[in-house]
């Protein structure tokens, strides 16, 4: 690294559970985003803080006013442009070193192969039970880690899953079949608060970043198949293990050789 990269990430080079070896991982990976709402805008933040090396943004809507109380990469004059497009320009002006890539489409089985392959983890802050699945299932056959973020009015889910290993279980086997439909709750009809927002991606980076540095460094257990619940009432975290579903389609005995 040169000498403006070691004192930029020199806070974290000084933690022997990061150190040069991790910040020179961290600087060589690729992560993809799904989803650049209040989850991924944190999410995104300390991702490109952290040196992750290589970024893609992947998200189809647009900046609305009603986004500006939670989603604080954007601002007023933001309004109407697409999501995916600000994110990246502005991860571009934090690290002009940074590779930053922006894909202003929907993500679906049909495209989400080309765009998640290659990807060291995926983290998705979807929020719709569909499109979480779609990623999930491909994240299961290409072999990608997937760190998922959820959030319902003051409760947040995150997990890191590797559905791909033999004795891991995925997303789905998580929440089933009952919900590949566009049919869950959105913060527009039950509300949010922002600080629970940048809670959550935090807290996602946090796991992807684990992810990242698996078997480099000492912060790197994934802690594959361990829900988080963060509870921001009360506050606590409260973990839950996941058990892989043998009849799962995705990842179980179930699977076809498509997507498994």
């Amino acid at each position: 690294m040169t000498p403006d990269r070691l004192d930029r990430f020199a806070r974290h080079i000084v933690l022997p559970e990061v150190g040069g070896i991790g910040q020179m991982r961290l600087a060589q990976a690729h992560v993809v985003l799904v989803g650049m709402g209040g989850i991924g805008n944190p999410a995104l933040q300390y991702l490109a803080g952290a040196g992750i090396g290589r970024l893609t943004v992947i998200d189809d809507d647009v900046v609305a006013l009603s986004n500006l109380q939670r989603q604080t990469l954007f601002a007023p004059g933001d309004v109407g442009r697409p999501k995916a497009l600000v994110a990246a320009e502005w991860a571009r002006r934090f690290d002009p070193e940074l590779t930053v890539a922006a894909h202003g489409v929907r993500i679906d089985a049909g495209n989400a192969p080309g765009l998640l392959t290659g990807a060291d983890v995926v983290l998705d802050g979807t929020d719709t039970f569909a499109t979480r699945l779609v990623v999930a299932d491909a994240c299961v056959a290409l072999g990608v880690p997937l760190t998922s973020a959820a959030l319902a009015r003051f409760q947040g889910q995150v997990a890191n899953f590797a559905g791909h290993l033999p004795d891991q279980s995925c997303y789905r086997c998580f929440v089933g079949d009952a919900f590949d439909a566009d049919d869950c709750d959105t913060c527009a009809d039950d509300g949010v608060l922002g600080a629970m927002v940048g809670m959550v991606g935090a807290f996602a980076a946090m796991h992807a970043l684990r992810v990242v540095l698996e078997g480099r460094t000492t912060l790197g257990d994934p802690l594959w198949g361990k829900l988080v619940v963060i509870d921001g009432l009360a506050p606590s975290l409260r973990p839950m293990f996941i058990a892989k579903d043998p009849d799962c389609r995705t990842c179980g005995c179930q699977a076809s050789p498509l997507t498994a």
